[in-house]
């Protein structure tokens, strides 16, 4: 009942601050990307940049260190923001209202500095690495953000609690920590695994185990008994909240710098082969978003893209006339754009936008089978 009273009872006023804090950056960079719609869904990179992501040529070159810490409070774009948000929501308060505001904020920003410095670590110059190392290890050094690590961070700390007071909890308290906690655990690495290369597993590794090992080693006071927190974590706590004041400041400070940053070559020494392909597989890529935008009536990009197209490096056969045919595609889509309306007169638009749409699919379908066959080689 004591555990119970506690939760119910204890403030989290942190929790509710750094949820505040976290959205207004979201709404700061929204506003510095123009409050476009489609900025919600990803930020330009200069303004993840601008504002503080981690990414190592300027940690490394430029020694801008506060890159280890201004990631807790930026996200790359709208589901990330809420997605984190609602997840320290869920979190944050059992992990405050247990431990104390003071502590909390300690756990808050010392596992989310570790995850963004296993992030740091993680960018590595090979490759040639397997799914398992793939689920870790970076070979592009790009712009890095999210309040992930520190959230792991208090997953670790509620799932080291729950295991070291197993015999004291309530049976409900025992379903919600300690090894109740695996399945969220478990989920989310899963889901991590599946997602190698576009979320920063590293980060998430480095917040649990850092949190995991913070729980361990800091003194818990159970609920009745005097308080015994010392001056020394009010000293923390004020250390971790200048550090990420400072950090800001140093945000600000270099604010208009960071902005004309451009990202360095990822792989100094990378066979031809490969530096083509990375070329010609970006090029695609980007050649396929503007079909996509093109096929709903937005044309603007076209010209440029198909000149993009012209100038990429010949890998095979095969992938020269994958390139040709989207180029056709696109060239097709400034005048049968899906949503222009058919003529009057008949069914002859209709049928002309069904064989667009099946020469598209069917390019997809191609350059996929390219990309697992003979694209596996570069």
């Amino acid at each position: 009942m004591r555990f119970a009273r506690a939760v119910l009872i204890r403030p989290y006023k942190f929790t509710v601050i750094f949820l505040v804090v976290n959205f207004f950056v979201f709404l700061l960079m929204w506003e510095s990307s123009g409050m476009t719609w489609s900025a919600l869904w990803e930020f330009p990179f200069p303004v993840l940049v601008a504002y503080g992501a981690k990414l190592n040529y300027l940690i490394s070159v430029r020694h801008e260190w506060w890159r280890f810490v201004t990631p807790i409070f930026i996200h790359v774009n709208l589901p990330h923001v809420l997605i984190n948000m609602y997840s320290l929501w869920m979190v944050g308060p059992y992990v405050e209202k247990l431990y104390g505001s003071a502590k909390f904020v300690v756990f808050w920003v010392a596992t989310g500095v570790a995850g963004v410095a296993a992030s740091y670590l993680t960018v590595v110059n090979s490759p040639t690495l397997g799914p398992i190392g793939r689920f870790i290890f970076k070979t592009q050094d790009v712009p890095s953000a999210g309040a992930s690590g520190a959230l792991f961070g208090l997953v670790g700390v509620l799932f080291v609690f729950g295991i070291k007071f197993r015999h004291e909890l309530p049976e409900g308290f025992k379903r919600a920590f300690g090894t109740g906690m695996l399945p969220i655990i478990l989920i989310n690495l899963f889901i991590g695994y599946l997602g190698r290369g576009v979320i920063d597993n590293a980060a998430h590794l480095g917040g649990l185990i850092s949190g995991a090992a913070l729980a361990l080693v800091v003194q818990y006071r159970r609920p009745g008994e005097r308080p015994t927190i010392t001056a020394s974590w009010y000293v923390l706590q004020t250390a971790a909240l200048l550090l990420v004041a400072v950090s800001f400041f140093k945000v600000a400070q270099h604010f208009k710098d960071s902005v004309t940053v451009v990202t360095p070559p990822q792989v100094p020494e990378v066979a031809p082969e490969l530096n083509a392909f990375l070329i010609y597989s970006r090029a695609i890529n980007d050649a396929q978003e503007t079909l996509n935008e093109a096929m709903h009536g937005n044309t603007s990009g076209v010209d440029a893209t198909i000149q993009r197209l012209n100038s990429v490096p010949q890998l095979d056969p095969k992938a020269d006339e994958l390139r040709q045919r989207l180029r056709v595609l696109l060239e097709r889509a400034k005048t049968e754009s899906l949503t222009t309306p058919a003529p009057p007169s008949g069914k002859k638009g209709e049928v002309g936008k069904r064989s667009f749409a099946a020469d598209i699919v069917a390019w997809k379908k191609e350059y996929k089978q390219w990309l697992q066959t003979t694209g596996r080689h570069y």
